[in-house]
């Protein structure tokens, strides 16, 4: 009897021993399945990772030629095409160049760390175009001053961004990005949104002013950013380059449609010096989006900043 039992305990206790190695087999093969999806995805975003920043040398690079080739930016030329995606080894990538140079600055508000009043006035028109509040403006150049004046109707210094719920101080600085709106006075997400097509920021210094290529500009821009020119007219310049882009400047102003037209020549010109990229890569099902703002001032187009997401 007691032969029998304590045969009955020993088979008992191998099937155990048998289901808790069965158990862990499982459960081993089960963490090494799951570690090499981990490493395959994790090699796959790498990839993609890697292609998406190879678009914007490759991008770079068909920027610097077409430096080579002549030195008027305009929509017709070969960089602007929307090429479809380029195939890779288990995916794709796709670069896209887009110009930068036409759309209102908004660095332009402050120069040397000061209000310029000339852009003030211009960005004043392009918010009364959009029909935006014209207390943006000054707000914005607050921002961005090196001072602490508030700017009359409508302006705002650390005393505004102190007293909120949430306290902060004026960044005292030009923009880097333009997410940066969100954090000054009046500039909700809609207004943003609504802004976005017409402005830009860019970088300025003592060799880079800001001109605004007038072979991209939006005629909302080309409205702002000359005196006496109403949107209709300057949607009628709009659609005639499209044919036939401005040559220089003199060409510009020989299409004007009336003599009461100003602008000033250092406002404008027909070559370009920043461009936005976005590289787009996916490998199996890793997806990586890459944009960077590049300047080409001396042919080769240098990387102002980058995101890789």
């Amino acid at each position: 009897m007691n032969r029998t039992r304590q045969t009955g305990v020993a088979v008992i206790m191998v099937m155990l021993i048998v289901a808790l190695a069965t158990t862990l087999a499982v459960y081993i093969s089960q963490q090494q399945s799951l570690w090499q999806r981990q490493v395959e995805t994790q090699f796959d975003h790498t990839q993609a990772r890697r292609l998406g920043i190879a678009g914007i040398d490759w991008a770079r690079a068909v920027l610097a030629d077409d430096a080579h080739s002549n030195n008027i930016d305009h929509e017709t030329e070969m960089w602007t095409l929307r090429l479809p995606a380029m195939p890779v080894e288990n995916g794709e990538v796709l670069g896209i160049i887009e110009d930068r140079q036409g759309l209102f600055n908004l660095n332009s508000l402050v120069r040397y760390g000061a209000t310029s009043t000339p852009d003030l006035a211009k960005f004043q028109r392009l918010l009364a175009i959009l029909n935006l509040p014209a207390e943006l403006a000054p707000a914005l150049a607050d921002w961005m001053d090196a001072d602490s004046e508030v700017q009359p109707q409508g302006g705002a210094e650390d005393g505004y961004y102190l007293a909120l719920p949430r306290p902060y101080r004026a960044a005292n600085r030009p923009l880097v990005e333009l997410g940066e709106l969100a954090r000054v006075k009046g500039f909700d997400t809609q207004t943003i949104a609504h802004l976005k097509p017409f402005v830009s920021v860019l970088p300025l210094n003592g060799t880079i002013n800001g001109a605004i290529n007038i072979n991209f500009a939006p005629a909302e821009v080309l409205s702002a950013i000359a005196q006496n020119m109403s949107l209709s007219e300057a949607r009628m310049l709009v659609q005639q380059r499209r044919g036939n882009p401005f040559k220089d400047i003199a060409d510009f102003k020989q299409r004007l449609p009336n003599n009461g037209i100003k602008i000033d020549d250092s406002d404008i010109s027909v070559s370009s010096t920043f461009f936005w990229i976005t590289g787009r890569a996916s490998v199996n099902n890793s997806q990586v989006v890459t944009q960077a703002l590049v300047q080409r001032s001396h042919e080769w187009p240098t990387v102002v900043w980058q995101n890789v997401q």
